[in-house]
């Protein structure tokens, strides 16, 4: 059986328009910086019917350059992604077998932003974010590696092989190797982006590694938010003491390095100790109390209401609360038979470092929003009405300062994942055998400048989920600034 080539049938006629637009996309972007630093700004001229109208100049021909060629080579790079799903397998290459194999990620990616502009009138910030180009692409970015991750990790469709098994004869080699002994064309004959030190598939441990950072960045994040909510809120709101103490002990912790109290938390001494368990304890209480003010802030006065659908959320909470902290393995394991699930030891604390480290930073910028916040208008009539201190931090100032906090959001977990490479990369938390992208990365520097693809590959994926999630928030920014 022959290697794949990079591009295979496709790229006798692809690959030179390829190369011709990517230069004419490169020069069109030079032009666009040399003319908005030394071209004068369009004029303006009025219409005998009293409207304006913009005279052509540099910065708009020079727009319209990069418009067209970056239409050109999305039309290249869709002519390749077309050619890997209707070709039989092989024909296209490597990039056609890759863009194949993602088909169920296009699918979801099109429904969703299919199903989004369609109706973005009204879904509020969200439906504003297709309004902004650079949203739209950091959401797409984001999306896909979401879409891999679930695909990857819950329904196994897009590898190729198992992440952790090895086969021999395939140490270090270049992508597009054929697997000895397969004996049919498809999608295992082959490791399309070539195999690591250990003789594993690098396509593979990229995909099944997207679910690793998926399962925790976004969560952890949530977590961390809630616990800074919770206490960035009355710290805030009341003042005085209280405020005094809250934010002398997250002053506290960011004081410490954020890569050194990482390392100090999840290292195996400090794991037999047991503190990171009884960290969980605390740490995951909070969105217990968040949910459960927020709740009976709102429906206090329908007790009829409030009551069952109070205990109903508790019990179901408190389930997933005690489920999560007793681990095997750990110092509190106490549910027995009950416990809904086990989350390994090195992933748990990972997961209490990240919502430790995180939560003060949202605390301090919480507690910024409700001290501006409270001296408004609207603050003023809910105290003149009556409502409860909580009711008016949940209620009237937690929305109205949605908008930088669903940006830092975004931000955070963009923190969060390249923290989680940090980790892996030093070896730290996670397995050895894991395929995050951090330990990826670790495993194939050492023989970086000779066999490269085994770290380039998980590199380029960090680095494109981190960019995307830095586009969003910059999306939801442009767009939150203009409510």
């Amino acid at each position: 059986m022959e290697p794949l080539t990079w591009t295979g049938n496709l790229g006798a006629w692809l690959d030179p328009v390829l190369w011709v637009a990517l230069a004419a996309f490169a020069v069109a972007v030079v032009a666009v910086l040399l003319v908005g630093l030394l071209a004068p700004a369009p004029d303006l001229e009025v219409n005998a019917d009293g409207t304006l109208a913009v005279r052509t100049g540099p910065r708009i021909l020079a727009d319209l350059a990069l418009k067209a060629t970056g239409g050109l080579l999305l039309l290249v790079i869709l002519a390749y992604l077309l050619g890997g799903i209707l070709l039989p397998w092989g024909q296209a290459g490597i990039v056609g077998a890759i863009c194949r194999r993602f088909l169920p990620v296009w699918i979801a990616l099109l429904l969703t932003f299919g199903i989004s502009m369609r109706y973005k009138r009204n879904l509020g910030l969200y439906g504003k974010l297709f309004d902004s180009s650079v949203g739209m692409i950091g959401f797409g970015l984001v999306m896909f590696w979401v879409y891999t991750a679930i695909a990857a990790g819950v329904f196994d469709l897009i590898a190729t092989h198992d992440p952790l098994t090895a086969v021999s004869g395939l140490k270090n080699k270049v992508p597009g190797i054929p697997v000895p002994g397969a004996e049919i064309l498809g999608p295992g004959s082959h490791y399309l982006l070539g195999g690591d030190n250990l003789a594993r598939d690098v396509f593979s441990r990229m995909v099944h590694g997207a679910w690793v950072v998926i399962q925790i960045a976004p969560l952890a994040t949530v977590f961390a938010f809630m616990a800074g909510i919770t206490l960035g809120l009355p710290a805030g709101y009341y003042g005085g003491r209280l405020d005094t103490v809250l934010s002398f002990l997250a002053n506290l912790i960011l004081a410490f390095p954020v890569i050194l109290l990482f390392y100090l938390l999840v290292t195996p001494e400090m794991i037999q100790t047991g503190i990171p368990s009884y960290m969980a304890v605390g740490l995951f209480l909070f969105p217990l109390i968040f949910v459960g003010v927020l709740l009976w802030s709102r429906y206090r006065t329908q007790r009829e209401k409030a009551v069952p659908m109070l205990a109903a959320v508790l019990f179901v909470l408190g389930l997933l609360y005690l489920s999560l902290i007793s681990q095997e393995g750990t110092p509190i394991a106490f549910m027995g038979p009950i416990d809904l699930f086990d989350i390994p030891s090195g992933l748990l604390v990972v997961f209490v470092s990240v919502v430790f480290v995180n939560a003060p930073t949202v605390f301090r910028i919480v507690r910024g929003l409700t001290l501006d916040i409270k001296t408004r208008d609207y603050v003023a009539a809910a105290q003149t009405r009556g409502e409860t201190p909580w009711y008016i931090m949940l209620w009237e100032i937690l929305p109205n300062a949605r908008g930088p906090l669903i940006v830092d959001f975004c931000l955070r977990i963009g923190y969060t994942t390249i923290l989680l490479g940090t980790l892996g990369f030093f070896g730290l938390g996670l397995p050895p055998d894991s395929p995050d992208w951090g330990s990826t990365i670790n495993a194939g520097r050492q023989l970086l400048s000779v066999f490269p693809h085994p770290a380039l590959v998980p590199a380029m994926a960090l680095l494109s989920l981190v960019l995307g999630l830095n586009l969003l928030a910059d999306g939801l920014r442009e767009e939150s600034l203009r409510d």
